[in-house]
């Protein structure tokens, strides 16, 4: 008894720090400015968001881009490492990166924004991170920062509420994107059909 107790009161207390961590996202005008570029380069200039990062980010940053396509933003995610084997070649005019970096020091996205300038010196980048003076944050065109919440690992290593606010961050971008294009539920039937939300989706576009 006394240990699920305990153990209770732990759930609770992390629930509350990593509410706490979403709440201290520094709003600041980076979102404006993030979700005007999406909206300039992909939805008007007919580019698509390319979203990376490595290891826990690069998987926020594949979740993010799949919630984009289906909200009206073409977007791919980009694997850092298999951008340097030919993968880059994904990238054309008027695209858009979005890069996901904690530290904003990881040397695979900072090569990555290297060779995709080599590429497309005109390609503009957003960066979501903890450290709005690490190297890719300075040659960002808009930086994101997360408000560097402490993890709620035990070990204060695994990356946990860092990956919560980013999630927070490109769920923001979505949405925000969504009112700035207008997309509506017909648009939204038409990229999903399957299961429940397709279903849905459509009842609702009658």
């Amino acid at each position: 008894m006394l240990n699920s107790i305990l153990m209770k009161e732990s759930i609770v207390e992390l629930l509350r720090k990593e509410a706490e961590a979403v709440m201290n996202i520094p709003v600041t005008d980076a979102f404006e400015k993030a979700v005007d570029m999406v909206v300039e380069q992909v939805h008007k200039k007919g580019g698509k968001l390319v979203t990376s990062g490595m290891g826990k980010a690069g998987q926020i940053a594949m979740n993010i881009s799949t919630t984009f396509c289906s909200t009206g933003i073409p977007s791919v995610f980009l694997h850092p490492s298999e951008a340097q084997h030919g993968d880059l070649g994904i990238l054309q005019g008027n695209d858009l990166l979005l890069l996901i970096s904690n530290s904003g020091k990881t040397r695979e996205i900072i090569e990555l924004t290297q060779l995709a300038h080599v590429l497309n010196p005109e390609l503009k980048s957003i960066v979501i991170t903890s450290n709005p003076n690490s190297p890719l944050a300075k040659k960002a065109d808009v930086c994101i920062c997360t408000g560097r919440p402490d993890e709620v690992c035990a070990l204060g290593m695994t990356p946990t509420t860092s990956t919560t606010v980013m999630t927070v961050i490109g769920d923001i971008l979505v949405v925000e994107t969504m009112k700035k294009t207008g997309f509506t539920i017909e648009e939204y039937s038409k990229r999903h059909h399957g299961g429940y939300l397709g279903e849905r989706s459509r009842k609702m576009s009658l």
